[in-house]
């Protein structure tokens, strides 16, 4: 006799979060918030914004910071992270400087739009998590910031 397996989709259809494991619920939740600012960007004057750029402003310091390092933080090859930052230079929100300790590296940072721009991510990002609180319920939503911020 064959025995059945339980069905993943909860009574109301959605899948069970249960039957997921925690790297797949906090990419999703990633994702949801990252979908949240590509789709504000738009409202802010920024149309060419792609989700790559959106992760490469996500990692970059105040301070230049070489392509490689970058590339780095980002888990991404070098190629990867050149193209999205000479696009985003083209848009003129980075620029390329050289590094004052060794002349021949050149390394990116945020142009004055740049960091304008940074500004305007700060503001989507405070209506993002506005949202969030309210689809959560300030205890939910405090208990998630606690537990997020905790060193792991």
């Amino acid at each position: 006799m064959a025995t059945k397996t339980k069905n993943p989709r909860s009574r109301n259809g959605a899948e069970d979060p249960r039957r997921r494991s925690l790297r797949q619920l906090l990419l999703k939740r990633s994702n949801w918030f990252e979908e949240r600012m590509i789709e504000a960007a738009p409202r802010y004057g920024y149309t060419f914004i792609t989700p790559a750029m959106n992760r490469l402003f996500a990692h970059m310091p105040r301070d230049p910071v070489s392509i490689s390092e970058l590339a780095r933080r980002l888990a991404v090859s070098r190629q990867a992270a050149h193209q999205t930052a000479a696009e985003a230079c083209r848009r003129g929100i980075l620029e390329l400087v050289e590094d004052p300790l060794d002349r021949r590296v050149r390394k990116v940072q945020f142009t004055a739009a740049g960091l304008a721009m940074v500004r305007n991510a700060a503001r989507a990002g405070s209506e993002i998590e506005n949202d969030l609180r309210r689809r959560l319920g300030d205890r939910d939503f405090e208990a998630l910031q606690r537990i997020l911020a905790k060193d792991w």
